[in-house]
């Protein structure tokens, strides 16, 4: 089989790229494992028409709509890309084989969730990573900070914009500067070294934390400052150029620096919402369109 777009992930990205690929007569191949970041959460929140909206109810409108347009969809993942004369060979879980001029990687990325018992269980009910898509439901709330150095503060800082109440268990050696502990206690930040034992909840609502010493730390929600990882490493396996951060290098339409392969979405950006990865598929899309259209010398020419 041939295809003009292979599309990796099946999140906002990837499926508003389809959409608009749809729209330009592309003949498409969407694969999605169906696990994406946010499964977990109860609702996004920060998408215009869409606020509050389950996830997962999200990416089911989303594929609904392709279903005009003809695009193929697959409930697989893609375990090897191979560049091949000016084309790609795109490798499936079961060893199928597909051919695409281009390929769209937008399989976002995985949260490294503190190994803390009961914390993983709350995840996307009461533990969040993004102020700015849970801040606004626990305003005012009791707010608790797993994280450490200057990203554990940082994101203790910004909380105290949705709430008064805000502390930083660092769960162990906080690794902080001089300046840094002085800028906390200036907020009224307090910060707590003891590790953390447990997260004590009832149905994924956390209630408080159980400390080393025995003490318990009651809060309403917990915000981790912790890593994330690309959710697969093919665009590492192609020769993509990444970032300190991990996050790969692309221009303003998601082109990479490998001819023909686009990356969108949190696996390429560090404003990982759901609305600009939507946006960010839609524009990689009108990049991969452009791509097409040269290539059949459907793009004038510059002057020598």
């Amino acid at each position: 089989m041939s295809y003009d777009t292979v599309i990796v992930g099946g999140g906002p990205a990837g499926l508003s790229a389809a959409l608009m690929l749809g729209r330009c007569r592309r003949r498409v191949m969407l694969c999605d494992t169906g696990t994406p970041r946010n499964s977990r959460a109860r609702a996004l929140h920060g998408f215009l028409t869409r606020d509050g909206v389950p996830p997962l109810e999200l990416l089911e409108m989303g594929r609904g709509e392709l279903t005009q347009y003809g695009i193929e969809t697959k409930p697989t993942a893609v375990t090897g890309i191979n560049p091949s004369d000016q084309a790609f060979d795109v490798i499936l879980a079961d060893e199928t084989r597909v051919r695409t001029l281009t390929v769209l990687l937008a399989s976002g990325v995985c949260d490294d969730i503190p190994a803390i018992p009961g914390l993983p269980e709350c995840f996307g009910t009461s533990v969040h990573h993004c102020p700015y898509c849970d801040g606004w439901e626990v305003r005012d709330k009791q707010l608790v900070v797993v994280g450490q150095h200057a990203k554990g503060a940082g994101l203790a800082l910004a909380l105290k914009t949705w709430s008064d109440s805000v502390v930083l268990c660092s769960h162990g050696p906080a690794g902080l500067r001089r300046a840094q502990r002085e800028q906390l206690a200036a907020h009224g930040i307090e910060f707590d070294e003891r590790r953390i034992v447990s997260v004590d909840h009832t149905d994924g609502r956390v209630q408080h934390l159980r400390l080393e010493d025995g003490a318990e730390r009651s809060c309403d929600a917990i915000f981790i400052a912790s890593g994330q990882r690309q959710q697969s490493d093919l665009a590492a396996q192609l020769g993509c150029t990444l970032s300190r951060h991990g996050l790969v290098k692309t221009d303003h339409l998601g082109q990479t620096c490998v001819p023909g392969l686009f990356v969108v979405g949190d696996a390429s950006r560090d404003v990982q919402f759901a609305v600009v990865a939507a946006a960010e598929g839609a524009k990689a899309a009108v990049g991969i369109n452009k791509a097409l259209q040269a290539r059949a010398g459907l793009a004038v020419k510059k002057d020598r």
